[in-house]
């Protein structure tokens, strides 16, 4: 969940003001109603990687777990490019030369990208010890700033509290959507499951803490970055927790926070480039996507479809970095996140389907179907939040992904006549 977005996001909220706190709130009761669905998911369904897909198919039928697959992959690899972006210019403070040769963070680009698809190569185990490792490092700076930047708060920056020209239900509605997009990624631990050891206990605890964790980061340094920058100059920040870190402790330490930012997108980048792999494998086992993506190597790993869709993430860098597609490239980015509220809206209503009939009508069946309500009305308010050109262009990717299923589709009929 913590990538490259948090070290920005609160210059963009500052155009609201001290009233986005409680957008970051929302988003996070938001997410947690997300969680708890997945969690729950991942108890009926144990030992079944895949996640949204794997869920909503279970649930809804094939149809919608290729929908929620397409979409699912497709901002997966799209988000990884953009997230390889911004790791080449946080490594430009270092050296600067990456900000104005773009041959050269290219290739730099190019190349983190690859070293990290050969660690995903290598097992789960190794990409997962790498990620623990750059966790731990990205958000000790964010923690501390978190944390000690209360000391130098002065109050009189969070007021006025709206400062927008919206309304005050307008402003925590437009900041509860903006900021849920940090959450993204509270799914993750259902991905691989049937590579966790013991996921009945494992992946509620990651995906609670996990979240937890994220929260009290956001809210905190959010806080914290409001109180100590007046919103008229943080809104205009283009590194917000480098310049408190500035103010706090001296010109030094912007340089570690923007090591923890490097890190940071880092180890995003290590975790997403593993999960668009289990993707694709998932529901190329189910015969609902190409075979060549379930193709496991000799460490169990699905490595032909994490190469592939790495092809697909370098693609994106040289477009990136081509004069006159950089606002193209942020639009697909913007689609990325459309498409990733689809699978929540899905496993949702998958949820409603799946408890009723693993676990019939009870006590808790009221309980289930309204927490489900919940996350199934927030993932389309945060869909709507994202813009009507978005959801319009989304909906367009969405279906370019129905020549493949027919394909396949056809292909399964085929050889299911040739058996008979």
């Amino acid at each position: 969940m913590i990538g490259s977005g948090v070290f920005l996001l609160p210059a963009a909220l500052a155009a609201f003001g001290s009233i986005s706190l409680l957008g970051w709130i929302i988003s996070a009761v938001g997410a947690a109603t997300l969680a708890y669905v997945f969690i729950e998911l991942s108890k009926m369904l144990p030992g079944k990687s895949g996640g949204p897909y794997t869920y909503s198919r279970d649930g809804l039928g094939d149809f919608a777990g290729f929908l929620v697959a397409w979409g699912y992959w497709v901002s997966v690899w799209c988000t990884n490019a953009a997230i390889t972006v911004a790791l080449v210019s946080y490594l430009g403070v270092f050296f600067p030369i990456l900000q104005t040769n773009v041959i050269l963070s290219t290739g730099v680009g190019l190349a983190i990208i690859w070293s990290i698809v050969y660690l995903n190569t290598r097992g789960i185990s190794e990409a997962g010890m790498f990620q623990l490792f750059t966790s731990i490092l990205k958000i000790t700076p964010l923690i501390a700033i978190g944390i000690f930047g209360l000391f130098y708060i002065k109050l009189e920056n969070f007021f006025p509290a709206n400062i927008s020209d919206l309304s005050n239900f307008e402003a925590i509605t437009a900041t509860a959507t903006l900021t849920f997009f940090a959450y993204m990624g509270l799914e993750c631990a259902t991905v691989p499951s049937a590579d966790v050891e013991n996921p009945s206990k494992t992946i509620p605890r990651a995906t609670y803490f996990g979240l937890g964790l994220t929260a009290l980061v956001y809210i905190l340094g959010t806080s914290a970055l409001m109180g100590i920058i007046p919103a008229e100059e943080l809104q205009h920040s283009t590194a917000p927790f480098s310049d408190a870190a500035a103010i706090m402790w001296g010109p030094w330490a912007e340089n570690l926070v923007a090591a923890g930012a490097v890190i940071s997108t880092l180890g995003a980048l290590n975790g997403w480039i593993l999960i668009q792999g289990q993707i694709p494998a998932a529901i190329a086992k189910d015969k609902l996507f190409p075979p060549i993506f379930g193709k496991e190597n000799k460490n169990g790993v699905p490595a032909t479809g994490i190469i592939l869709s790495s092809i697909l993430i370098s693609i994106l860098m040289v477009m990136n970095y081509t004069k006159g597609l950089v606002e193209a490239f942020g639009f697909m980015l913007l689609l990325a996140s459309m498409t990733a509220l689809i699978a929540y809206l899905f496993t949702s209503a998958s949820y409603v389907v799946v408890s009723i009939r693993e676990q019939g009508y009870s006590k808790q069946t009221a309980f289930r179907l309204l927490v489900a309500s919940v996350a199934f009305i927030f993932s389309i308010w945060a869909i709507a939040g994202s813009g009507a050109e978005i959801v319009y262009w989304g909906f367009i990717l969405l279906m370019a992904g129905l020549p493949v299923y027919v394909w396949m589709l056809v292909k399964k009929n085929r050889e299911k006549n040739d058996q008979t």
